[in-house]
């Protein structure tokens, strides 16, 4: 097979180089183009010599092709994937740093919430500018695989008024699916079958079986609150698996931002959080943990290239979604997969226009959902509350309508139940003044945030959060890394 994938935003090195290797564990793609684009030159250049190194190595005759010209890399492309993070870590800094003077405490940032509704607003013009390109220079009928977050709202987005074939992708059901069974003491993976049905991030194991054996809430409990681990990890997901009866697929961090409950109060989010990893709930983890990453790549680059000369090792393809899809497509192995699309009643009780995650079954005639799925109440209730909140979000960015934007984050679960409305007005103001040069969309409503904002009388505090950790320098990863192997 010869066709062309094109990767938007191939500088985040690590996550194209696992795409990349995933892809050719199909032995019918070896004769593929990938064309790398990104507006970083320098990452560009790292992450194609890391996939060139690849491909001499395992003696392939797969292209590589790298260009910051994304309507050069898209051009005549059947697959196009997105990786971008819009505004880099200097505008995801300000996603955390500024709602934290009025008191809101995120983990990510980069779903709902006051970071994530932000993220979306610089993502949502991009996006549509890869539609275009898509829709114009493309393969006829091309699919857009966005595994970028915010991922309901970019793929809203991209569906609704993009006007493209387009599926989110993400892993959080897969790494949900790996703890159950960890703590069922499955003796392989595949022993445990699952359904999950709910959105992006509030994704909910609604059907559980070991080895054919259903699986109930009272057992799953037991089995969590006895894990050495994940007992201390996930305490917060397992609060709500015992309160709404089904588990789910997100990180205790991540949860915790999407919920009213656990992160209004400094000493609530010690109490549930854990500090082991970024992503049990520390303030700002990601952002810590995405800049660590990126210093430590940039550093020890020579060690990246050196272990790109390993033989490519099919039994180590990831769980990640997309070479499952394009195998699936290409060469009509049935797949099955969680992914995000929109509802069109897939989920009986979500709302139609919704991007949900749901199962879905993938040939060479396409992404095929299981249609009919209703989820419990509760999770139906939080996902709806986030579903509100994205829905506004995403017309706020459609249309630049600084109001609507307010609007979107007053009613975000946890902002709301922190702040008051003249706190989110004038942290929203201060949210796009200082992301302008990202919001396009928003150009004309600028000089009057300015002049708000000079003249505020609402008071605001210098706090870093209940639970920040510091950037480690290179010396300091090097130091744990080096423990952790002797441990071992």
């Amino acid at each position: 097979m010869s066709f062309k994938i094109a990767i938007i935003g191939a500088g985040s090195v690590g996550f194209t180089k696992k795409l990349f290797t995933d892809i050719l564990c199909v032995p019918e793609f070896r004769d593929i183009e990938f064309a790398l684009t990104d507006i970083n030159e320098h990452n560009l250049q790292m992450i194609k010599a890391i996939l060139d190194k690849i491909v001499e190595s395992n003696r392939l005759p797969t292209r590589v092709t790298a260009t910051t010209s994304r309507r050069e890399a898209l051009t005549s492309a059947r697959y196009i994937i997105s990786c971008v993070r819009v505004g880099g870590l200097e505008a995801y800094a300000d996603d955390i740093r500024i709602p934290l003077k009025y008191g809101i405490d995120q983990c990510v940032g980069d779903t709902i919430c006051a970071g994530g509704i932000l993220y979306g607003q610089r993502n949502i013009p991009v996006i549509l500018d890869f539609c275009k390109d898509i829709r114009e220079v493309a393969e006829p009928g091309a699919k857009f695989l966005n595994y970028a977050n915010p991922m309901a709202m970019n793929t809203w987005a991209a569906i609704e008024y993009g006007k493209v074939d387009t599926v989110g992708l993400c892993h959080g059901v897969q790494h949900g699916a790996e703890q159950i069974a960890d703590v069922l003491g499955a003796k392989s993976r595949s022993d445990l079958d699952y359904i999950c049905s709910g959105i992006n991030h509030q994704t909910w194991f609604i059907d559980l079986r070991l080895n054919g054996r259903k699986i109930g809430k009272d057992e799953l409990v037991a089995a969590f609150e006895a894990h050495p681990v994940f007992s201390q990890q996930e305490k917060l997901r397992i609060d709500v698996l015992k309160r709404f009866g089904v588990y789910s697929t997100e990180s205790n961090g991540h949860l915790s931002e999407y919920l009213p409950w656990y992160r209004k109060r400094p000493e609530e989010i010690t109490r549930w959080i854990d500090m082991s990893d970024w992503i049990h709930g520390e303030t700002g983890g990601y952002l810590r943990h995405s800049t660590e990453t990126r210093n430590w790549f940039e550093t020890e680059f020579p060690q990246f290239l050196a272990s790109a000369e390993k033989p490519i090792d099919p039994s180590k393809r990831s769980n990640e979604h997309a070479s499952h899809i394009l195998e699936a497509l290409e060469t009509n192995r049935v797949y099955r997969g969680h992914f995000n699309v929109k509802n069109n009643g897939v989920i009986t009780n979500l709302p139609a226009d919704a991007i949900i995650e749901s199962p879905g079954f993938v040939d060479r005639f396409g992404i095929n959902m299981v249609s009919g799925i209703t989820i419990p109440e509760a999770c139906a209730a939080t996902c709806i509350a986030s579903i509100n909140v994205q829905r506004m979000s995403v017309h706020a960015a459609i249309s630049g309508d600084l109001d609507l934007l307010k609007l979107a984050v007053l009613h975000d679960p946890l902002v709301g139940a922190i702040s008051t409305p003249e706190e989110v007005w004038q942290m929203v103001d201060e949210m796009v003044v200082a992301q302008a040069g990202w919001l396009p969309q928003y150009a004309d409503a600028i000089p009057a945030a300015k002049e708000r904002l000079a003249k505020s009388t609402v008071k605001t505090r210098d706090w870093a959060g209940a639970a920040r950790r510091n950037v480690r320098s290179i010396d300091e990863l090097r130091a744990e890394k080096a423990a952790l192997k002797q441990a071992v």
